[in-house]
């Protein structure tokens, strides 16, 4: 399992990614129509579609990064604020400019 993104995905760029902790299932908070989605989701993902686009889209990503599902918000806060309303404390690493690498 790949525990950084590519720096795009559904073709937005990947600002910041969290990896769910083994075992750290979704509150209830949030209902999805992904039937699996307990099994399925691995990692969160906040990207924009568009650099000078205001929102920005938390992505619900299985263990190879692919999209299962996603929210829109309007800024990554609010994404921030979704993604621990679903799944509790969530730690976000920021992607860095340069290649995708994430900062620590």
């Amino acid at each position: 399992m790949r525990t950084t993104p590519p720096t795009l995905l559904d073709g937005a760029r990947v600002t910041m990614f969290a990896n769910l902790a083994l075992g750290q299932l979704p509150t209830g908070a949030t209902r999805h129509s992904v039937g699996n989605f307990a099994e399925v989701v691995a990692h969160l993902a906040i990207a924009r579609y568009d650099e000078a686009e205001a929102d920005c889209y938390l992505f619900y990503c299985t263990g190879d990064w692919a999209v299962v599902t996603d929210t829109c918000h309007p800024t990554e806060a609010e994404a921030v604020a979704q993604a621990e309303f679903e799944f509790g404390r969530v730690a976000f690493v920021r992607m860095a400019d340069s290649g995708g690498d994430p900062e620590a």
